[in-house]
């Protein structure tokens, strides 16, 4: 061996490697097209493996027991992290608040339905600071009832029973939700490259708050809401009005609603500020192995009790913190108020007099006593006219209040758990509310052979069969469960009347599935589907390939009045790649915005392929365009898109503003015209793959399997009772 003593007692491991951020593929090439969001949740990540059924595991779950051991927890206090007051019930309250408080409506994504809080980049929000505590008290709890009970139900219920415990009648429970066990990393959260920047980059004029980019809904990257302080940390109760109305707007809540949560949310608990945010440790994506996946550690002192450090405002908003009563409204309405700063530094406001008896008291020492505060999204409450009148119909009808908190609550905590049918436990509302887009049952024993006959024989084609089935099932989005081919709502207000939709062509088609659906006792969502698989099989057959297409009935129709039409505007599509459509042009690519929409949907990355292959020679393109057409055998369910794609005969021409000219090589003839989403198969490294596996010669009948496999998906994505 050579004496080499500059590499004498070196580690031969490559440091840093799995720790620090490297080069990845779209750091080296950052227009890459990123396929990471269609594999974020992959089974890999899951320990409990592909056997274990959650739903079946909550039904041995004892849910008294349960909700007991919760009691006990919130009015019990750990050495470790004491509670206010010898009370967890502000704790819990605020990390399940924190939880469901990152849903928003646009997209359906975040939310308290998977747990998501347990990961980056929400384990360790600014706004999120001391959660992991809360998260960390249950953990005794959740190691007890093991399988049986999911972090995220776990983390929604003692927020529920906090509730209880301080003396509010709720309004219900559902368990269901099922744990997710990898970081939703590919969720857009904003553009910003530090926490808690200036907001004024999200919106095209701070000013106008309806003007803040799409998806987002919380005002600053790192917060739920708005900032406590006043629109970027200066405070101005009426602007700040002005964006608690357009987040919680964002959030799927109205005015009402708004009100009730931020007077009830703040009836109970504190906020902490009695200390400096720069002796936090770092958070718990930051601290290093001894902090045990905990954070924001006082370095500096206690850190505890009194001299916790959260949002930076420092005091309880009412008389008796732990109680569910009226005292957010007697104290906000009862006295003036004033702005000062708290030990922390940050904005807040003060009663400008107060007696001691309304005071609140220390969350250690009961013989001393703090004023209270309120911050600037409360003082919105009161400046803010329509607030105004809303608080005072409150404090005229206390039992009002109650019930709109509590509806409140539960809609805030559930929306993102889609319809009843997915909800289990004995505390399940018997109520149908507008915004769970109720469906009734539909019918089963019809004759679906005869039904399948008469769509034959109406003349409707392969592509006005297929397209409309389609548009009816991809508004469904497995974010928040919403949309799908269930109901029928195609056929309603909005969606009847959306571009997206070919009004024209759709009540075409459903002036001639109507009658034949009531002709066999069908339901009309059920004929819309099967006419589309009818179509599916008709096409897979003119490929030699004779395939039965699965079909279960027991779709129901909505009415109008099941139909929040406001509320279902947000699941209008602004582009389709599978039908090779875009609304306008937008700063994101076409082959971006079919990402976004096949995770929406739940596809894969191969299932997304499949199906892109299959409508194209399907001939379903928005309004009958050729683009991406490439086969002479329009109709039939041929590998034809990806033999043409990889046939190295041609060559690939820009044409215009997303359009491409596919020219034979040897007569420099336009053979067909695409797409970016189109050739986005053939250009992608992963993508292109795929297309190769598909135009293989030996493929034709994986291909139409595959396809069929991926179509059965889409049709029954909103079918939890077949799961």
């Amino acid at each position: 061996m050579e004496n080499n003593t500059s590499s004498a007692g070196k580690c031969p491991f490559m440091h840093g490697s799995n720790t620090e951020v490297g080069k990845s593929v779209t750091d080296w090439w950052p227009n890459a097209l990123n396929l990471d969001i269609l594999h974020q949740h992959d089974r890999k990540t899951d320990p409990m493996g592909g056997d274990f059924d959650y739903h079946k595991a909550l039904k041995k779950l004892d849910v008294a027991a349960l909700k007991q051991d919760l009691r006990e927890l919130i009015t019990s206090s750990q050495e470790w992290w004491p509670s206010d007051w010898g009370s967890y019930v502000g704790m819990f309250a605020r990390v399940a608040w924190h939880t469901a408080g990152s849903y928003r409506v646009a997209d359906g994504r975040g939310g308290a339905g998977t747990g998501n809080q347990r990961f980056a980049p929400l384990n360790s929000w600014p706004d999120n600071v001391n959660t992991d505590k809360g998260r960390r008290l249950l953990w005794p709890i959740k190691k007890k009832y093991g399988n049986k009970i999911s972090w995220a139900d776990l983390i929604i219920l003692a927020g529920t029973i906090a509730y209880e415990v301080a003396g509010l009648k709720t309004y219900g429970f559902a368990f269901g939700r099922k744990d997710i066990w990898h970081p939703e990393k590919d969720t857009y959260w904003g553009a910003e490259k530090e926490w808690l920047a200036p907001s004024d980059g999200r919106y095209e004029d701070v000013g106008k708050p309806d003007s803040m980019e799409n998806p987002l809904a919380a005002v600053q990257m790192g917060l739920i809401y708005v900032n406590p302080e006043g629109v970027n940390g200066q405070p101005d109760p009426q602007k700040t009005a002005d964006q608690v109305r357009e987040t919680f707007a964002r959030m799927a809540m109205d005015d009402e609603e708004t009100v009730a949560l931020t007077a009830g949310g703040h009836t109970i608990g504190k906020c902490h500020g009695n200390g400096r945010a720069e002796d936090l440790s770092p958070e718990p994506e930051a601290a290093d192995v001894e902090y045990q996946g905990l954070g924001w550690f006082n370095t500096k002192g206690r850190g505890i009790g009194r001299d916790t450090v959260v949002s930076g405002i420092e005091g309880a908003w009412t008389t008796n913190p732990t109680q569910w009563d009226m005292g957010y409204f007697e104290m906000l309405f009862g006295h003036e108020w004033e702005l000062k700063k708290s030990p922390a530094g940050a904005w807040q406001w003060e009663p400008v007099s107060i007696k001691d008896d309304e005071m609140p008291v220390d969350v250690e020492d009961a013989s001393i006593r703090h004023k209270p505060i309120m911050t600037d999204a409360d003082m919105a409450m009161k400046v803010d006219p329509i607030y105004n009148q809303i608080c005072q119909k409150f404090m005229a009808d206390p039992a009002y209040f109650d019930d709109c908190f509590a509806r409140a609550w539960f809609k805030l905590t559930h929306r993102d758990m889609g319809p009843k049918s997915r909800y289990y436990g004995p505390d399940v509302p018997k109520e149908d509310l507008i915004w769970q887009d109720p469906v009734p049952e539909g019918p089963t024993h019809y004759d679906i052979g005869h039904l399948k006959s008469l769509i034959a024989a109406s003349g409707l084609s392969i592509a006005d069969m297929v397209s409309t089935a389609w548009d009816s099932a991809r508004t469904f989005r497995g974010s928040d469960y919403r949309g799908g081919a269930n109901g029928a709502r195609i056929r309603l207000a909005p969606q009847k009347d959306w571009v997206g939709n070919e009004p024209e062509r759709l009540q075409r088609v459903l002036s001639v599935l109507e009658p034949l659906a009531a002709q066999v006792g069908a339901s009309i969502a059920d004929t819309i589907v099967l006419a589309g698989s009818l179509g599916v099989e008709m096409a897979a057959r003119a490929a030699g390939v004779n395939i039965d297409v699965p079909f279960a009935p027991g779709r129901g129709d909505a009415t109008d009045a099941m139909t929040d039409a406001d509320s279902f505007s947000v699941l209008e599509p602004l582009a389709d790649g599978f039908r090779n459509w875009l609304k306008q042009k937008y700063v994101v690519t076409p082959e971006e915005m079919l990402l976004d929409r096949a995770q929406l949907m739940g596809l894969t990355a191969p299932e997304m392929t499949v199906l892109i292959g299959g409508m194209r020679v399907l001939g379903t393109n928005y309004g009958g365009r050729k683009e991406g057409v490439f086969t002479d055998r329009e109709g039939v369910l041929s590998n034809d898109f990806f033999v043409n794609l990889t046939d190295m005969a041609y060559r690939w021409e820009p044409a215009g503003d997303n359009l491409y000219n596919i020219v034979d090589r040897r007569s420099g003839e336009t053979r067909w015209t695409a797409t970016r989403v189109d050739l986005v198969f053939g250009s992608n490294s992963i993508l292109r793959a795929y297309s190769e596996v598909y135009a293989q010669d030996d493929n034709q009948e994986k291909f139409v399997k595959d396809f069929v496999k991926a179509w059965v998906k889409v049709m029954n994505a909103d079918r939890f009772d077949l799961k």
